[in-house]
């Protein structure tokens, strides 16, 4: 290749990775995640008619929600991943659960994002859930950008939302936009940064684009006064109390995760949605580089890179297949092209490759750094798996949590046994839960490990559906998990009545523990034994 076809193939590539918006959508339960994430499909041209998350008997679905547990309860319990073109940018959103029980499937999600969008309830403004995202979000220092939902229904003050966000999550909080009313007064949005006015109007109940309407020039304009009508003084004020305040929109500390972005609007009526998606695209990064054991990747600088966030099995029932999520880093991806499993250091020809959209899929011949490529995989690939053209790096890896609830799992049918273990090798290999063993008892007497109830539901459903597999689950009264790194000796506890000794997937010793104040009595009785939270930091078994 001569060195003019290396510049055009260089710059074609720096097009392509800064065309990419790759995010994530963050919230606690209820806050309309899911029904932003239809909305932005709809506004992105994804879907020409959204579909609103109701009750169990609603007709239609959120896109995002295909586990047919999630249709019946109307919530989001697995990530998922959308995709739209739009004003010559490739979007593609990830869409996380919102409940605490699935945290860890969460956190996996925002380690393949470069911005995050924090939605938050105007009437309850920051809640549980949204803090522990939010501090995910800061460790990685990626973009946050907030969107104050529900401002078709009454609720805070925006003035009190914004020093809630400030005071709680310790990030200034600069409104881009100021609404203009609330509930079902709330009639539009005052664009700050470009001095404009716009109305809502209409979208058939939220299915459809609404009408916008547009007023250019200063709040105290004469044409953007009249538009505004009474509440020209109301708006003109608080506008200038925010000038006032030195609430000023800067790049640069947005990008550093030192300040967030405030816009408002309603996902259910759609009002507020294209202003939020027309700005959210000029101001989020596009893909930069990642840190491996390496040093930093360059999405640009560097061959094919990229790294498994998620895998998941039974998307296709008919099918009965597996599919690894892969973020792609860098380079360009090639349909049939050979790539390293570092992990394993075997060369791999990525034949098998598709885009997903939700629960759909579509043939893919290449992607971008930005890009979420589902991989077919036989059983080879893990959590965290990095897989590149040179195979000379490894990404940072994904951190494992420890379970806070236990179960042990028992069949009703014994011809049913090896449809149990298939099925549960599976959805511990997702990191659905996390699975354990008595010692010396082999897969016979498997225990269940998970972040709260809602994660054994979902365990015991999809048993069900996708493995035909009928389990009863009986509690345990552990509530924590540490893996031994030094100084350990399983006779110390093998009468013990308060701790039980397991064996994880890769062999390793585990002390479940029936609540944490037995952390201290360890480190009293036996000093020089030494323990993580983290499976990650421990060698697995030989």
């Amino acid at each position: 290749m001569t060195a003019s076809n290396d510049t055009e193939v260089a710059g074609s590539l720096a097009r392509e990775v800064a065309r990419r918006r790759t995010f994530a959508i963050i919230s606690h339960p209820d806050a309309g995640k899911t029904t932003l994430t239809e909305k932005l499909l709809l506004y992105g041209g994804a879907v020409r008619e959204a579909g609103a998350v109701r009750a169990q008997k609603a007709s239609r679905h959120a896109t995002s929600d295909w586990l047919e547990l999630e249709k019946q309860r109307g919530i989001s319990v697995s990530s998922s991943v959308m995709h739209f073109e739009t004003a010559g940018y490739r979007v593609n959103i990830l869409d996380t659960p919102g409940h605490k029980d699935f945290s860890e499937d969460t956190y996996r999600t925002l380690v393949a994002a470069d911005s995050a969008v924090m939605l938050i309830d105007a009437a309850k403004g920051v809640e549980v859930q949204t803090r522990k995202l939010f501090e995910v979000c800061r460790m990685r220092r990626i973009p946050i950008f907030t969107f104050v939902n529900k401002m078709d229904r009454l609720g805070r003050d925006p003035f009190e939302l914004m020093s809630e966000i400030e005071e709680v999550l310790g990030i200034d909080a600069v409104p881009v936009n100021w609404p203009v009313g609330q509930g079902s007064d709330f009639l539009g949005v005052y664009d700050r940064i470009r001095e404009r006015l716009l109305s809502f109007s209409g979208g058939h109940h939220g299915t459809r684009r609404v009408d916008q309407a547009e007023v250019k020039g200063a709040v105290d304009s004469p044409a953007v006064r009249e538009a505004l009508g009474i509440r020209a003084d109301e708006i003109g004020e608080a506008l200038e109390l925010l000038d006032g305040a030195g609430a000023a929109f800067d790049n640069e500390l947005m990008l550093s995760g030192d300040q967030t972005p405030m816009f408002f609007g309603s996902a259910l009526t759609n009002f507020g949605v294209s202003p939020f998606l027309d700005r959210f695209l000029e101001l989020a990064p596009s893909p930069g580089a990642r840190e491996s054991d390496a040093g930093p990747i360059d999405p640009i600088g560097n061959g094919f890179s990229g790294f498994v966030f998620k895998i998941q099995a039974n998307m296709d029932p008919d099918h009965r297949d597996r599919v690894a999520f892969l973020r792609v880093c860098s380079g360009r991806f090639v349909k049939d092209a050979s790539a390293i499993h570092v992990r394993t250091e075997k060369k791999l020809r990525l034949s098998k490759s598709t885009l997903v959209q939700a629960r759909d899929r579509e043939s893919l011949e290449e992607a971008y750094p930005g890009d979420v490529v589902g991989l077919f995989d036989p059983g080879i690939f893990r959590i965290g798996d990095t897989v590149s053209e040179a195979g000379s790096f490894s990404f940072a890896g994904i951190p494992t949590f420890p379970p806070e609830m236990f179960g042990r799992v028992e069949v009703a049918e014994v011809m049913r046994r090896k449809s149990l273990e298939k099925g549960l090798d599976q959805l511990a290999q997702e990191g659905a839960v996390q699975l354990f063993f008595e010692q010396g008892a082999g897969s016979s007497a498997p225990i269940i490990g998970a972040m709260g109830q809602l994660q054994f539901d979902v365990l015991q459903h999809r048993m069900e559906s996708e493995y035909k597999v009928k389990l009863r689950l009986t509690l345990l009264p552990h509530k924590v998990a540490r893996w031994p790194v030094s100084g350990f000796d399983v006779d110390d506890f093998r009468f013990s009545d308060a701790v039980k000794v397991v064996e994880d997937r890769e062999g390793r010793p585990v002390l479940l523990l029936k609540s944490p104040w037995y952390l201290e009595r360890i480190a009293e009785k036996h000093p020089d034994l030494v323990l993580s939270d983290a499976p990650d930091r421990v060698s697995a078994r030989d």
